[in-house]
């Protein structure tokens, strides 16, 4: 059952239609997209796990993480104070505080945040365009979630350094051309990619997105897995993005 929690201005509470979990959404912050629902989807989880999401946002990914297993303990880090309050009170909304802890920080000072090598997950679904790379948005909360204004990739990646124990995982989502770069960037810091998932909008698409999920302290060798495409040739949603968002 949902507690009672107060909605300001512009806000609302959006049914997430799984395991019975809704979110609260401001129509003046950057709202979580589809790239979060299959980046929950992807990562390994098991039970009783001990997560930790940078740059939580809305808070979406420990919700969808709670949903699929709510035995996980799961820290979130947003920078953005208004953010994370909100996604404190969406917590709260669905009774998940036991498990779900918000803390605002920046992921830059993970090492004043959060303990050193305590987590088997770190997941991550970062700004996707580079410093300069991307129209600007006239909303700075939003402009945060889509460019690397405060953070760079490679800081998400020493913070999950830094967060993982041996053999943890970090599982994130990017454009697929920044494979390279992902790759150049997470070596130095002992993250192996392990497993690889290429997202097509359509079947005879070029990748625009990649699932990636890396291991700490592993030698090389990546799974490559089939790729995910979001719509059939007539524009319905495929049968695995059904089965993502639980309608089938």
């Amino acid at each position: 059952m949902m507690k009672d929690i107060p909605l300001y201005n512009g806000e609302r509470i959006d049914d997430l239609q799984f395991a019975d979990l809704h979110i609260i959404q401001s129509n003046d912050a950057f709202r979580f997209s589809m790239d979060s629902v299959l980046l929950s989807d992807f990562a390994s989880l098991s039970p009783g796990c001990r997560v930790c999401d940078l740059g939580t946002g809305t808070g979406i990914i420990p919700l969808l993480l709670y949903g699929r297993n709510n035995t996980i303990l799961c820290d979130a880090v947003e920078i953005q104070e208004d953010a994370a309050e909100r996604a404190q009170r969406s917590v709260a909304l669905n009774n998940a505080e036991s498990s779900i802890r918000i803390h605002h920080g920046d992921l830059r000072e993970i090492r004043n945040l959060l303990p050193h090598a305590q987590y088997s997950l770190v997941t991550c679904n970062p700004p996707y365009a580079a410093a300069g790379a991307a129209i600007p948005s006239p909303k700075p909360a939003i402009q945060g979630a889509r460019q690397e204004a405060t953070c760079t990739f490679e800081d998400v990646a020493k913070a999950a350094n830094w967060l993982l124990k041996d053999h943890g995982k970090f599982c994130f989502m990017l454009p697929a051309y920044r494979l390279s770069e992902v790759i150049h960037t997470m070596q130095p810091l002992r993250l192996e990619i392990k497993r690889l998932r290429l997202v097509h909008s359509t079947p005879d698409k070029e990748a625009r997105l990649m699932l990636v999920e890396a291991m700490k302290g592993v030698s090389p060798g990546v799974q490559v897995l089939p790729p995910l495409i979001i719509k059939n040739p007539d524009g319905t949603d495929t049968d695995e993005l059904k089965r993502i968002y639980h309608q089938l």
